[in-house]
C-alpha cells in the first residue's frame, strides 16, 4: 500500500516551527482523514493537527517536546485503498500535507539562504551577543544539512558584515566573573520549586532578548478621559442591544492608537540591521492575561481601517479566544505595535517591555476620579475628572524623544477629544 508522509503543517504567516505537545495516536493505530492525531504549540498557541488520510501509522519520528520545522516529516501513514482527504488535494506549494510512495522518499533540497531557517539555541545565543536581528540571522546561508545554519556560518557572516563590529557595544568578558551569581537560599520543607511551563520560558526569553536588543526609554503623560468615560457609560447598554457585543475601553484605545500611527508612521517600524522597515499595515497587538497568569498578544489587523463596532467585535473575539485557548496561530502573529492595559490589574502606570521586532509599546493605567483644577471662563475651578496615565516605551535606536513624545501626546489628544456625538 502507498505510504504518506505526515508533515508539520504551515499554520500561519511567520511561523517556522512548532513544539510537539502530545501524540493522540501511537504506531499501529488506525486513523481517519481529518481526525486529530497530534497537538502542537506554535509560539504561544496550541493547535490540533489532523491526519491527511485514512490509514495506519507505521512510524513516528518525533516525540513530546521536540521542536519540528514546518514541512518536516512527523510520521509515516500507510494509506487504506485509494481514499483521499481534502488535504491531499491541496496545491503542491502548501507544505501542510504531502504524500509520497516508497519510491519517492526524497525531498527537494532547501536553498542555502532560507528565511524559514531553523535556529538552534546556540545560534540564537550568538546572535544576541553579536546584536544580530532575527531577520538578519535567517538570511545567513546555511552549510549544514538541509541548509541548517551552523556556528561557522554565523562567524563567517560576521567577518564580512557591512558595518564594523567594533561599533556594537559588547559586554566585557570579565564582567560576569567579577560578580558572582547570588546564592538563592532554599529552605527544605518551607520553600518549593516550580518549574517554568513552556509559555513562561518563551516569555522570559523574549523579554530578555528585547532588553538586550533595544535601548528602552519610557515617556509618560496624564490624560483627562472624562468625556470618553461618560459617553461609554451612557452608550454601552445600547451598544450591546444593537450589536450584541460588549463595548469595553479597549477598542476605543486601539482606535486612538491607530489614528496616531497614521499621523506618525515612523512608530510603525522594525529595525533590520542598519535598515528601518516601515510597515504599511497597522496591526495592533493587545497584551492579554491568560487564566494561567501568562501573557499572550492577539492582533487586531489593519486597525485604522475599522470602525468602532468592527474593533469591538474583533477585540471581544480575541479576548474570548485567549481565555479559552482557542486562538489561531495567525491571530497572534504580525503585530506592528502593542498596547498593554495595566489598569486592568489596578496599576496606576507601567513601564512595558517592547514586543520585538516592534519599536514601541503603550501602557494604559487605571482610570481614576480625582479633584482637578480646571480653567474655565470664570477662572480656575476644582472639578471631579476621570484621569489616567499613558506610558510609551520606545526603542531609542530609531525613535528619539521628539517622535516618541509627540506620538504619545497625539494618542492623549485623541482620547481627550473623543467625539461624544459618535453614534452606535
Amino acid at each position: 500500500m502507498p505510504v504518506t508522509e505526515f508533515k508539520m503543517p504551515k499554520m500561519g504567516e511567520s511561523i517556522y516551527e512548532a513544539t510537539i505537545i502530545s501524540w493522540l495516536k501511537n504506531v499501529g493505530d488506525r486513523v481517519d482523514a481529518e481526525e486529530t492525531i497530534l497537538e502542537v504549540a506554535t509560539d504561544k498557541v496550541d493547535s490540533d493537527v489532523p491526519s491527511p488520510v485514512h490509514g495506519v501509522i507505521t512510524e513516528i519520528r518525533f516525540g513530546k517536546d521536540d521542536v519540528v520545522k514546518v514541512g518536516e516529516v512527523l510520521a509515516l501513514i500507510e494509506v487504506d485503498g485509494v481514499q483521499k482527504s481534502k488535504g491531499e488535494s491541496q496545491k503542491s506549494n502548501e507544505p501542510s500535507i504531502a504524500k509520497s510512495s516508497p519510491q519517492t522518499t526524497t525531498t527537494n533540497p532547501q536553498p542555502k539562504s532560507n528565511p524559514d531557517a531553523f535556529l538552534s539555541p546556540l545560534i540564537i545565543s550568538i546572535a544576541q551577543k553579536e546584536n544580530l536581528s532575527l531577520e538578519e540571522v535567517q538570511r545567513i546561508p546555511g552549510s549544514g544539512a538541509e541548509g541548517r545554519i551552523q556556528k561557522s556560518d554565523v562567524f563567517n557572516y560576521l567577518k564580512n558584515r557591512k558595518y564594523p563590529l567594533h561599533s556594537i557595544p559588547k559586554a566585557s568578558p570579565t564582567t560576569q566573573s567579577t560578580y558572582p551569581k547570588p546564592v538563592i537560599q532554599f529552605i527544605e520543607g518551607k520553600d518549593r520549586i516550580v518549574e517554568m511551563d513552556r509559555m513562561r520560558k518563551m516569555i522570559a526569553d523574549h523579554m530578555v532578548y528585547s532588553k538586550q536588543t533595544s535601548p528602552h526609554v519610557t515617556s509618560y503623560i496624564e490624560v483627562d478621559v472624562t468625556n470618553l468615560v461618560n459617553w461609554r457609560n451612557a452608550n454601552k447598554d445600547k451598544f450591546a442591544e444593537k450589536h450584541n457585543e460588549k463595548l469595553t475601553f479597549t477598542p476605543i484605545f486601539i482606535d486612538a492608537v491607530a489614528k496616531a500611527i497614521v499621523d506618525f508612521p515612523m512608530i510603525n517600524v522594525s529595525v533590520d540591521g542598519k535598515n528601518i522597515i516601515v510597515h504599511k499595515d497597522i496591526n495592533i497587538g493587545m497584551a492579554t492575561a491568560l487564566p494561567s497568569g501568562n501573557l499572550i498578544v492577539p492582533v487586531v489587523r489593519n486597525a485604522n481601517e475599522k470602525d468602532l463596532f468592527e474593533l469591538a467585535k474583533i477585540v471581544n473575539h480575541l479576548a474570548e479566544g485567549s481565555r479559552s485557548n482557542k486562538l489561531k496561530p495567525d491571530e497572534v502573529q504580525g503585530s506592528t505595535f502593542t498596547i498593554s492595559n495595566v489598569g486592568t490589574f489596578g496599576s496606576l502606570m507601567g513601564t512595558p517591555i517592547i514586543n520585538q521586532p516592534e519599536v514601541a509599546i503603550l501602557a494604559l493605567g487605571i482610570i481614576k476620579k480625582r479633584a482637578e483644577v480646571m480653567t474655565t471662563d470664570k477662572g480656575d475651578e476644582i472639578a471631579i475628572r476621570s484621569m489616567m496615565y499613558l506610558s510609551l516605551s520606545f526603542d531609542h535606536r530609531v525613535v528619539d524623544g521628539f517622535l516618541g513624545g509627540s506620538f504619545l501626546r497625539k494618542i492623549g489628544d485623541y482620547l481627550e477629544q473623543f467625539d461624544t456625538t459618535t453614534t452606535i
